[in-house]
């Protein structure tokens, strides 16, 4: 009886021996660390993605604050806009169509060219020609001031046998505001007196500007400016 139980005592005391000195069993796949998964698969185990901050609503808030003023900046850049076009509008330098109209600018021109050639030489021998001019390309006080010009040369025309030639060089026309214009006036002169046994010919040069005005369906010399020459 006593041995029974000394073997059941020593069979217990083996298996306890036993279990003390086995190896723990290892963890769950699924609880193991991911290093020894990644030896194991050979595969890097995919990032989770990152979790992103929840945004505040003050963005959402300042968004009509922003469209609000820049409204207003709009609405304010609109009114001076249409404030400076009105005033290029009346800007007299807008208004003169001689910077912008080439076509009513080369009329001008011409016009007032022949008209310069024509009423500033004089023919003794041709004294119908001029008075033809005058009739032709002067109007309103242009007339007087033109015949007071242009008298001393009449007295002496017939006694000299005198042949005054006027030859336009160069013109610009200044302004044209409708159907007035401005018009500079540079100038050749050639003045010669065949009565004497030896031609005599004088040279000399003119300035002149003249004020032009459209009537009768062609423009005319309304008024001459010597500027300054006669005073």
């Amino acid at each position: 009886m006593s041995t029974t139980r000394h073997l059941i005592n020593r069979q217990r005391r083996l298996a306890s021996t036993s279990a003390t000195r086995a190896p723990a069993a290892p963890p769950p796949e699924e609880t193991r660390p991911t290093r020894h998964r990644a030896k194991a698969g050979g595969r890097r185990p995919a990032a989770r993605p990152a979790v992103r901050p929840r945004r505040s609503g003050f963005r959402g808030k300042r968004v009509p604050a922003l469209l609000g003023v820049l409204t207003v900046l709009l609405g304010g850049f609109t009114a001076w806009a249409a404030g400076e076009t009105s005033a290029l509008r009346d800007d007299p330098a807008v208004r003169n169509t001689a910077l912008t109209d080439l076509a009513r600018t080369s009329e001008v021109k011409g016009r007032i060219t022949q008209a310069v050639d024509e009423l500033f030489s004089y023919n003794y021998a041709a004294p119908a020609e001029a008075d033809r001019a005058v009739k032709e390309h002067l109007t309103g006080r242009a007339v007087e001031q033109h015949r007071a010009m242009l008298a001393p040369v009449r007295r002496q025309a017939a006694a000299q046998k005198l042949v005054l030639t006027t030859t336009v060089t160069e013109s610009g026309v200044e302004e044209i505001h409708g159907d007035r214009a401005r018009v500079l006036i540079y100038a050749d002169q050639t003045n010669t007196r065949t009565a004497a046994r030896k031609d005599a010919t004088t040279y000399g040069a003119a300035m002149f500007a003249v004020e032009a005005v459209r009537t009768g369906g062609t423009w005319r010399i309304a008024a001459i400016d010597t500027l300054g020459a006669g005073t």
